[in-house]
């Protein structure tokens, strides 16, 4: 195999401290490089992070709009086509990856937004997806639930035609199922984290550990009464969210998070039930997992949950966590399935409190689960769940509807809901947008839209 120029491009932090997006990128390029690829990861934002097999470089949008020219194929996330047009309109070959659904998220995001505010910032989410779908050449996401519903949307902007359906009546060669994954090693114990660390932790307690973030699709509050029941029952019975503060410094403290706080504290279990701990550095995570009894993830029911993919939940795997999910989303299922974990209805509290009691306090059938856990992540390693990546990468081709006029005139770049604006404009809502300022971004995109309405020239 001949080796291809290849770059993975995120809008997210390259740095000890990763979330989600950042992590499946840098794993993207690991497994590429392996490939036998010339390959680099570059961030819109800061890149602290280095490694052996490839470059890693914070990348402006000069240098974005050259991309497309010195490479052969580009990997891109979130926004990047709308930060770059350059790289968009060029032909080098662009594989989009759709794992995380930030249009379905905007929807929670702006629910505090004025109803024409609201409208606009959803619109706006909206639009940068669609311009993702109409120029990408292959697409990833991450479960068959996802992929029913990506091939909709792209039916939706001329993708699903009858030249990709004669290419490939299965669409397989257009969009492609790859998890989030888990990493080959197992992970290590290599200092003490919580237990004997954190005033209030001690090694008798069981440790309820959350990880990852605080967003508004989340329900920390159904958790924290649950918790507060359980330490009536059992005061060794300890909560911990293990990523507070975003390691992105542009994202502020979701208003969920703010919530999960005050409730904490307005019960009197901080710092001796309920403990919140700041971002917590990738390569340390498997301190804190080994040392906690059973992970977490707990969500409302709406859309978002349907088509979500919970990355932390991967990592309870990693470390034979069992785990205790609410109902509603693609891994729940998975981990009820293979004897790994428990489901629970949305928003119950004492469902979540008798599923938490029973795992936390019965040693065999938390060992048994544990076991469980492990083998169901040997199948989501990296080198597994990129195979699709990889494949495409080793012959990598534009789709065919992109080249030929009559279906690329038909998809062309669809109604913008910004046109003619500046580039100063057009990155105040992409930081918007990628900020999580949704109020901002809705008010913003208002003014946009009624000047559009009056015909006044747009001014940067």
């Amino acid at each position: 195999m001949t080796g291809h120029r290849i770059a993975v491009v995120t809008t997210e932090v390259i740095a000890p401290k990763m979330a989600g997006p950042a992590i499946r990128a840098w794993h993207m390029a690991r497994v590429l490089a392996g490939s036998g690829h010339d390959v680099e990861l570059l961030t819109t934002e800061r890149c602290d992070r280095r490694s052996e097999s490839f470059r890693c470089a914070h990348v402006s949008v000069a240098e974005l709009d050259a991309l497309g020219s010195r490479v052969d194929v580009a990997v891109v996330q979130g926004d990047v086509l709308r930060r770059s047009p350059k790289l968009r309109d060029s032909s080098c070959v662009l594989v989009v990856d759709l794992y995380d659904p930030f249009h379905l998220e905007a929807l929670e995001f702006t629910r505090a937004s004025a109803p024409d505010q609201r409208r606009a910032a959803i619109g706006v989410s909206l639009d940068v997806m669609n311009e993702q779908l109409r120029r990408g050449d292959f697409f990833l996401c991450a479960s068959v639930r996802q992929r029913d519903f990506w091939l909709g949307q792209l039916a939706a902007v001329g993708r699903v035609n009858e030249i990709t359906y004669e290419s490939d009546p299965s669409m397989e060669h257009l969009l492609a199922v790859v998890p989030f994954g888990i990493t080959e090693e197992p992970p290590r114990h290599t200092a003490p984290a919580l237990r004997g660390v954190v005033p209030g932790i001690d090694a008798s307690d069981r440790v309820i550990f959350w990880g990852g973030g605080i967003y508004n699709w989340f329900d920390p509050l159904t958790l924290i009464g649950a918790v507060d029941r359980l330490r009536q029952r059992d005061a060794r019975v300890k909560l911990v969210f293990g990523g507070v503060s975003h390691p992105n410094p542009t994202v502020a403290n979701t208003l969920m998070s703010d919530r999960a706080r005050h409730l904490a504290h307005e019960r009197g279990l901080v710092g001796a039930h309920v403990f919140f701990e700041q971002w917590i550095d990738y390569d340390e995570r498997g301190s804190y997992l080994l040392e906690a009894d059973v992970g977490v993830s707990a969500h409302a029911g709406h859309v978002e949950t349907a088509y979500s993919f919970r990355t932390r939940i991967l990592d309870y795997l990693w470390a034979g966590l069992p785990t205790v999910a609410t109902e509603g989303d693609v891994l729940a299922d998975l981990l009820v399935g293979a004897g790994a974990g428990v489901a629970v209805p949305p928003e119950d509290e004492a469902a979540l409190e008798e599923a938490l009691y029973g795992v936390l306090f019965d040693d065999q059938r938390r060992a048994e689960m544990a076991a469980a856990a492990r083998q169901l992540g040997h199948g989501y390693q990296w080198p597994l769940v990129l195979r699709p990546l990889v494949g495409f990468c080793a012959d990598p081709v534009r789709s065919p509807d992109l080249l030929a006029s009559s279906t690329r005139n038909a998809i062309g770049r669809g109604a913008d809901l910004m046109p003619s604006v500046t580039r100063a404009r057009l990155d105040r809502v992409v930081d918007l947008a990628r900020r999580g300022a949704w109020q901002d971004l809705a008010r913003l995109a208002a003014q946009m839209a009624r000047r559009r309405r009056n015909r006044t020239p747009e001014v940067g």
